[in-house]
């Protein structure tokens, strides 16, 4: 398929009561408001198609954005392309969903994360907490850096009541996976969650809330000590 068919495709899926929704949420034009189940046959029929993933990504469209990260392989990427997925997703959406999902794959993507939480772009700093959440729920635990993921439960602590509203949750949600995944940071994580308490979050006009980490924790764990593994973050 070529990147002309499947813009198409996705021009014929859009529909004015999925982008209304998307608006609400904040995203941003250009983008045809496809529901994400609808991108399921495409995703099936071009998974794998690595150089048109990345022609749908640098559309700009959302929607092409997030089928771009349906079916790209984030390990074959190259750390220049995930860092221009990072730079130019289109809303927040993409940066706290796709850009963690390809970044978290490939090898590099700790070294990469661990940059983006420094980016003053909120959407990049979204990525990078988002994506060191992805690595804790992924990657065994005898493969990370568990010392530094440590040393990033204290940086949330101490940062996250003056970081911006999108950066927040993405902590947050950082502070979840850490206490969901990783057995040996979860009593870290516990504490960190009791000391930044309950999130709060501009939402515009959502029902979205921004779950409380600890009770989440708890609840993910399902009356285990940790929750197994995750297989993938895509869905």
């Amino acid at each position: 398929m070529t990147l002309d068919q499947a813009m198409a495709a996705l021009a014929a899926l859009g529909s004015e009561s999925v982008k209304r929704l998307w608006l609400k949420h904040g995203a941003k034009e250009p983008f045809f408001g496809v529901k994400i189940g609808d991108l399921k046959p495409l995703h099936k029929k071009l998974k794998g198609e690595q150089a048109l993933a990345l022609q749908l990504y640098a559309t700009g469209n959302s929607d092409a954005q997030y089928l771009a990260g349906m079916i790209a392989d984030g390990a074959r990427m190259t750390r220049a392309q995930l860092q221009r997925w990072a730079d130019t997703g289109a809303w927040d959406m993409i940066n706290g969903t796709i850009v963690p999902w390809v970044a978290s794959e490939h090898p590099d993507g700790f070294a990469l994360a661990l940059k983006w939480i420094d980016s003053k772009k909120e959407g990049v700093a979204r990525s990078g907490w988002n994506t060191l959440g992805a690595l804790a729920a992924t990657v065994p635990d005898e493969r990370l850096p568990l010392k530094e993921f440590a040393a990033l439960l204290d940086r949330v602590a101490r940062t996250l009541p003056a970081a911006p509203d999108g950066v927040r949750c993405s902590m947050n949600g950082f502070v979840i996976a850490c206490g969901t995944y990783l057995a040996p940071l979860g009593d870290q994580a516990i504490a960190t969650a009791r000391k930044i308490g309950r999130v709060e979050v501009d939402m515009g006009d959502t029902e979205c809330k921004v779950p409380d980490a600890e009770s989440y924790i708890m609840k993910s764990r399902r009356g285990a000590a940790i929750a197994p593994k995750r297989k993938t973050m895509r869905c």
